[in-house]
């Protein structure tokens, strides 16, 4: 049995397969087959390329004709629906129009003004779907996968290691873990990220199965007048949510770890705390003052180095 660890990038970030193979025609193979599921997916997901279903969507917002989709589509649609319901609407797959405003790179904070200009296009409740279709009723509304898309390519990734008859293995895209199997030395072992020190690691976490997402402050953020404006930003104010810093959690799906993470980072801190405590999963959290909560941190409470 050899080891394979193949690298590439998609989807906007580095991803990497980890797996174990008899066969190095099998191993190509498998890895072929990864890389064209993560490929159909962007393709018809992302919200840079004209010809993706998402673009489709977009264009077609505020026309009378319905935009048709499919059953995998419609899944997606329903479970940010539920995601929606589940965390007061701050879940929103509308609330991509707030980049029309917010330049991470530019150094400069958007004009309230601007800001109020996208709110009205906010509002995942106004969306018109179906099973079949799905219409946005004004014209400027868009809707962005981007918040669950990547979590479904891993577990999906997954699933077709599998059906290649790969027993063990890791999928990592750009940070949003789904196992097959164990490693061949046992559990995976996973390192979390410090959100203010890339090159460190906070916790390591044991994955035997399921998936793993994180979701912090540090992928994008502005300084100005000694504050630092991260890029997770409340569809209700359209401003960046002063919460948690930093949360990974673990469920039996990546696309599930990746939801609970996303909701836990667009509420207030202490409700945020509060709320994934009753999630029933296993979670690490950074608080504002670098303190680590969850099951998943080496002690409850215990203060990280500033990075």
């Amino acid at each position: 049995m050899r080891h394979f660890d193949h690298r590439f990038r998609a989807m906007g970030g580095p991803c990497r397969l980890r797996f174990d193979c008899a066969d190095e025609a099998a191993a190509a193979r498998a890895i072929a087959a990864a890389e064209a599921e993560v490929g159909r997916l962007e393709q018809k997901y992302s919200r840079y390329l004209p010809d993706s279903l998402t673009s489709t969507i977009n264009r077609a917002a505020g026309g009378h004709q319905p935009v048709p989709i499919d059953t995998e589509t419609a899944a997606l649609l329903g479970y940010a629906d539920t995601l929606w319901q589940q965390s007061q609407g701050l879940f929103d797959l509308t609330a991509g129009v707030l980049r029309r405003v917010w330049d991470f790179r530019s150094g400069r904070l958007p004009t309230q003004a601007a800001i109020d200009a996208v709110l009205p296009l906010i509002g995942w409740q106004r969306v018109q779907w179906d099973p079949v279709s799905i219409r946005l009723p004004e014209h400027g509304m868009e809707i962005d996968f981007g918040g669950c898309v990547k979590e479904y390519a891993s577990d999906s990734v997954a699933a077709v290691l599998g059906h290649h008859g790969i027993e063990r293995g890791l999928v990592d895209l750009a940070g949003d873990m789904a196992v097959v199997g164990a490693g061949a030395a046992g559990p995976w072992s996973v390192g979390i990220r410090h959100p203010r020190a890339s090159a460190a690691a906070i916790a390591y976490i044991e994955l035997a199965g399921g998936g793993l997402a994180s979701s912090g402050d540090y992928e994008r953020c502005l300084f100005i007048g000694g504050r630092r404006y991260g890029h997770i930003l409340s569809p209700l104010t359209g401003w960046p949510v002063q919460g948690l810093v930093a949360v990974s959690i673990a469920a039996p799906q990546c696309l599930v770890a990746g939801g609970s993470a996303t909701i836990a980072m667009l509420k207030p801190e202490a409700q945020a705390l509060a709320w994934l405590a009753g999630l029933g999963l296993p979670w690490l959290a950074v608080d504002s003052a670098l303190r680590c909560h969850g099951r998943l941190a080496a002690r409850d409470g215990a203060a990280l180095p500033p990075g």
